[in-house]
């Protein structure tokens, strides 16, 4: 999608809609054009309400307030509502008023909103919109460049996230991951199956026993001179995950391609850093595993070896994604020293059970990290809340045989209690660093919502890119 910046009018053409958005404030307070129209339609200027006049090729698109939210998710509605019809450029007339921040949010609302994963459609319907054509007289280019760098990497995630288990599987991201080294400045390197038994990562590779596609773990890094603080992300990366021999029910397994979901936000969130060049180093580290059932899975009451030497006990093959964690943590910790660590993973249930479809869960031990992840979430328009860890719910972690089990022994905490389990693989130096995050609600929904699709979010994208223009912020002061 191609941006033009004008100081000038834009002539109107067949081709053309106009998109003009409107705040509660701006509709009963100032002169609009159509307004007689607009209320005669019961239009309010409501957040996400659209109204289409064919006849003037003009979209009024309602936003309740101007907060970047609003701005985004209306600018999403807006292009979904044309995006599947003749048009193909968009014209804008840029409020004077808007701040960076609207104005960005706005741009990523028109990208995010035009997504489509069409790959598998043998008609696909696809989007006409060729450009957007904005009139303003600010200077807005660097502020649109981002936008695009921010967006294009939340739907390359969505891509990955969204591609069926068949046809992404761990060599699969493997490749990715290479093609996007070879087409930047990051650096890749991978670990074989053979690499990985040299590393002792016993949790992992019993994961991968049953699949056919060999597991790998990926190193991704961006490494600019002179650094203001070095961070490292780890994503989950399981491309299917059927349970194991702990068998999900049916309709459980429907959408496990979505199980890779931290995997593919980590190599987003990388793409974005080498485009934006951020003055931070940065390392995303991915285990890529198949959870499969075959003659030679693992299974409950095995007892495995983690990286860091601790013994783990299965109670349940289905909490797969904390085993394949623990090791990628250890290899991570033991690569780079980091000033702050990040995991991403679907990793429970539990977290959707708490706080819903759109939410991601915190968890860690420093007050100062989770708030710095509540600030970029509000800035980017992601929604975090706090997990609290306590001494009690460790408890229920604890095994007769092994140094812990890989499940709670209570059906309540589930969450909290797989934050815990990782928080055993995070070297005692590195707690006040570590945070983690389980995304498994907002990564993948059956519906749209906001500025994002049915399927894949790319939940953790946007909000990590704003924690890190943050953290270089504040570390340049």
């Amino acid at each position: 999608m191609l941006f033009n910046i004008s100081n000038k009018t834009i002539e109107q053409s067949a081709q053309t809609v106009k998109f003009v958005f409107v705040s509660i404030a701006d509709y009963t307070n100032t002169t609009i054009e159509h307004k007689e129209t607009l209320e005669a339609n019961n239009f309010k200027a409501l957040v996400d309400e659209t109204l289409f006049l064919i006849e003037s090729n003009i979209l009024y698109v309602g936003i309740d307030n101007a907060s970047y939210d609003n701005i985004r998710s209306s600018s999403a509605v807006a292009v979904r509502a044309i995006n599947t019809k003749l048009y193909t450029n968009i014209t804008i007339d840029m409020n004077e008023n808007l701040n960076d921040i609207q104005i960005q949010s706005m741009c990523e609302g028109l990208i995010l909103g035009n997504y489509q994963f069409l790959r598998y459609k043998s008609e696909p319907n696809i989007s006409k919109i060729k450009s957007i054509n904005i009139y303003t007289n600010k200077k807005i280019n660097e502020i649109i460049t981002k936008a695009k760098i921010v967006s294009d990497a939340t739907n390359f995630t969505r891509d990955i996230i969204n591609t069926p288990p068949d046809d992404c599987y761990p060599d699969t991201l493997v490749q990715i991951a290479q093609d996007l080294a070879a087409n930047s400045t990051l650096e890749c390197n991978v670990l074989d199956e053979r690499k990985l038994e040299e590393q002792k990562m016993y949790a992992l590779l019993a994961v991968a026993r049953a699949s056919r596609h060999k597991p790998s773990v990926i190193h991704l890094s961006h490494k600019p001179k002179n650094p203001k603080c070095v961070v490292t992300l780890v994503g989950k990366g399981l491309t299917y995950d059927s349970g194991g021999l702990s068998l999900k029910p049916a309709t459980s397994m429907v959408s496990m391609k979505a199980d890779k979901s931290g995997a593919s936000a980590v190599m987003g969130i990388m793409k974005a850093a080498s485009e934006l060049n951020l003055p931070i180093e940065i390392h995303g580290f991915i285990g890529a595993v198949e959870n499969m059932i075959g003659g030679d899975a693992y299974k409950p009451d095995d007892v495995l070896v983690a990286k860091n030497g601790k013994t783990i006990e299965v109670k349940n093959t289905d909490a797969e994604g904390r085993l394949v964690l623990a090791d990628v943590l250890g290899y991570a910790q033991q690569e780079i020293k980091s000033d702050y660590i990040y995991d991403f993973a679907t990793l429970t249930g539990a977290c959707v059970v708490a706080l819903g479809a759109y939410t991601i869960g915190i968890m860690g031990y420093s007050d100062k990290n989770k708030e710095l992840l509540k600030v970029a979430a509000k800035d980017s328009g992601e929604l975090v809340t706090e997990l609290h860890f306590n001494r009690h719910l460790k408890k229920l972690l604890k095994s007769e045989i092994a140094d812990l089990s890989n499940i709670s022994s209570s059906s309540y905490g589930g969450a909290i209690t797989a934050g815990l389990f990782l928080s055993e693989f995070i070297n005692e130096e590195n707690k006040e660093k570590w945070t983690h995050l389980d995304i498994a609600g907002p990564a993948f929904v059956d519906h749209i919502w906001g500025e994002n699709p049915y399927g894949a979010s790319g939940a953790g994208v946007r909000m990590m890119i704003s924690l890190l223009t943050n953290l270089y912020q504040q570390e340049s002061n």
